[in-house]
């Protein structure tokens, strides 16, 4: 007799310090079939202690699960070029920038950030739940070109994110490379923690001041790394931050997020990122589509802030109406921000929703809490 067939899910991926979040007690979850740690309790720990030790001190990450994918050859550029929003021919070596892979229709394959290693080698830093999916698209798109290999190295990169105002502080003391003259959107490469050949840049999620380091992949190396990243923070208030932190440090800075603030229907007129589109830089996807809104007068609907006035939270998807009590768009992203101390959201509104400025309501299950508009980013670190 024949038995049912029973699907099993997938096994979840681990990065290579999937054992040292477990050993720190953090809680768990599956984040686009990855084991991550979204915070770690314990110890006057949590996502809150996370969120205030990267505004005020120094936090950790482990974002091993972003991908990697590499254009190398003469094509390089060229490829580049074609598939994202920003103009790459600005980049010198050893800088990065933001960008994103477009459709056709001007929406969001993904958001990304360029890294021009040398003149015929660019690194594109993905984010993890659509590693896979980015990679087939960039191949569909220019995997054939001559002169270019395009090669997905996410296997093989484990990168740690520090952020914080003592990120720098923190990190220093691992490395002879000279760190303070590193500009933002910059990255260089050194030994840390003797570690040689490891990719620093200073780039960040957060809203504040921090490095990335990219490191083989081998358990081995990532948890030496990890370790002595700690202990150099031990006396500057470091602390193991979580994917929960993560998000709440990210929203309070205004920063967009794939399936929030943009995704395929939601184009980059109306998500806001307009600063980092270059129409003028020659045809690449989802440029057409992109002139045409602007030549119709612009987008219809647009990303903006909301700070809660009475008391509540907008969660993702909550309704936002107008206050007569009409719906006219929902919220992106929400929740508590604990620097700020206020509660927070973007929301995907009609332009002319946005362009009046008025005060909205947000549907929290009963109640309809009234929320002001504000001008985006909610919070923004002070530059010495």
């Amino acid at each position: 007799m024949a038995t049912p067939e029973t699907s099993v899910a997938p096994a979840l991926k681990k990065t290579a310090l999937n054992a040292t979040h477990r050993a720190l007690k953090a809680k768990m979850v599956d984040f686009g079939g990855w084991d991550m740690p979204v915070e770690y309790p314990g110890n006057g720990g949590g996502l809150i202690a996370e969120h205030m030790a990267v505004r005020t001190g120094v936090g950790l990450f482990d974002v091993s699960h972003m991908g990697e994918v590499q254009f190398r050859g003469p094509g390089a550029l060229e490829a580049v070029q074609y598939i994202t929003m920003n103009d790459a021919s600005k980049l010198k070596d050893g800088q990065a920038h933001y960008s994103a892979l477009l459709t056709p229709r001007g929406g969001f394959v993904d958001d990304i950030l360029v890294h021009r290693l040398s003149e015929n080698d660019y690194l594109l830093v993905v984010n993890a739940g659509t590693t896979d999916s980015d990679y087939a698209w960039i191949r569909s798109q220019v995997g054939m070109r001559h002169g270019i290999h395009v090669n997905n190295y996410s296997p093989y990169y484990s990168q740690l994110a520090l952020q914080g105002p003592r990120a720098l502080e923190t990190l220093q003391k691992l490395t002879k490379v000279d760190l303070a003259p590193i500009k933002n959107y910059w990255f260089t490469w050194g030994t840390v923690a003797g570690i040689p050949n490891v990719l620093i840049a200073r780039t960040g999620y957060s809203g504040e001041d921090g490095f990335e380091v990219y490191i083989p992949a081998d358990e081995a190396t990532s948890a030496k790394m990890w370790d002595a990243l700690m202990d150099a923070g031990a006396g500057l208030g470091i602390r193991p931050c979580g994917l929960g932190a993560r998000n709440t440090l990210r929203l309070e800075a205004g920063m967009s997020l794939y399936g929030h603030e943009i995704s395929e229907e939601i184009n980059v007129l109306e998500a806001g990122l307009d600063r980092w589109l270059k129409l003028d830089k020659g045809d690449f996807i989802g440029r057409e589509a992109l002139k045409s809104v602007q030549a119709a007068g612009g987008p219809k609907r647009k990303i903006i802030g909301l700070e809660m006035i009475d008391r509540g939270i907008g969660r993702d998807g909550y309704p936002v109406l107008d206050l007569e009590g009409r719906e006219v768009g929902a919220i992106t992203s929400g929740s508590p921000a604990p620097f700020l101390k206020t509660n927070i959201a973007m929301a995907l509104v009609p332009a002319e929703v946005a362009a009046s400025g008025s005060d909205l309501l947000v549907q929290v299950r009963t109640s309809q809490v009234r929320a002001k508009q504000v001008s985006l980013p909610f919070y923004k670190r002070q530059k010495k």
